[in-house]
Parts: C-alpha cells; sequence; structure tokens
C-alpha cells in the first residue's frame, strides 16, 4: 500500500488516467457489479489497514455535522452545546462544521471522540456504499488522500484490465 505521504504526488500524476478509468467504468461496467468489487476491496483492504497511520483525511476535510451531533459531541466531551460551538465549529454555508485540520486528532492519529464521532468520519471513504459508478468524482478524489482508496482504484484498473 502506498505511504500517506506520498498519495497525494502519486494521484497527482494518475489524475488523466483515473479521468480516463471513469470514463471506462461508465461504459463498460455493470453498476451492480462494480459496488461488490468496491464493497469487496472496501472490507479487504480496510481490514488490514491501520487509518490512525494517516489521518490524511482529519487533516484536509471540512467536517460538516448532522443534525444531533453537536449536541453527543458535546456533551461526551462535558461541555454544553454553546460552548462546543464557539471552541471547536465554523459555519460551513448554514451548517456547523469542524474546520481542517480536525481539533479530535490526536498527535498518534487517534481519534478523540472515536465514541461519538460524526457520521460523515465513519462512513469516509464510503467505497462500500452503492451507486459507486455515479460517485466516481468523489472517489477519484479521496484517492488524492487515502492510501485504500487509491489501492482500491489500483486494484479495479487490474481487475477491468484497464492498465
Amino acid at each position: 500500500m502506498i505511504d500517506p505521504s506520498e498519495v497525494h504526488a502519486a494521484s497527482e500524476k494518475l489524475i488523466d488516467e483515473n479521468s480516463a478509468f471513469r470514463e471506462f467504468l461508465r461504459e463498460h461496467a455493470d453498476p451492480d457489479e462494480l459496488d461488490n468489487q468496491f464493497y469487496i476491496l472496501h472490507n479487504v483492504l480496510f481490514s488490514g489497514y491501520n487509518c490512525s497511520a494517516c489521518g490524511n483525511c482529519c487533516r484536509i476535510y471540512y467536517i460538516v455535522l448532522r443534525k444531533g451531533e453537536v449536541g453527543s459531541i458535546a456533551s461526551y466531551l462535558g461541555i454544553s452545546n454553546r460552548e462546543f460551538i464557539a471552541t471547536y465549529l465554523t459555519l460551513i454555508g448554514e451548517e456547523h462544521g469542524i474546520k481542517p485540520p480536525c481539533a479530535f486528532l490526536s498527535p498518534d492519529g487517534l481519534c478523540l471522540i472515536q465514541e461519538c464521532k460524526p457520521e460523515v468520519c465513519r462512513d469516509y471513504p464510503y467505497t462500500d456504499k452503492k451507486e459507486r459508478l455515479s460517485a466516481m468524482w468523489s472517489i477519484i478524489s479521496a484517492a488524492e488522500h487515502c492510501p485504500v482508496v487509491f489501492e482500491i482504484l489500483e486494484r479495479l484498473k487490474m481487475i477491468y484490465q484497464f492498465k
């Protein structure tokens, strides 16, 4: 698996190839089979990967909190919603969110709010979800930061004999 510190540069070199692969999949892949392939690769690769050794996603993405997450995180931290909002959040559009780097990413890469981690964080990078063909741009974007997504794309290219 590619080193987290190298994934961005490697992905930048593959922008045109990944874009062409997206178009190839749109013409040649069965959407349900592709979802299954993503799901299998996601589970295989993440089962042996320690995300805390990377943390790239925590360093670059704004995290929009869903309804109720402000209260559950504030409660977990033992502070009021108002204090949590004032201390940790910013407005992203009309929603509250955590700006990067995430204030809850510890120096050793662990999530300090793991027990009540926002849904968007728990689900990232969404490679085990349905309708991946229609989400290929976001997957290609995630491959710029996530070594596992980078590897999933490279393995899919081999499966489809794209390279």
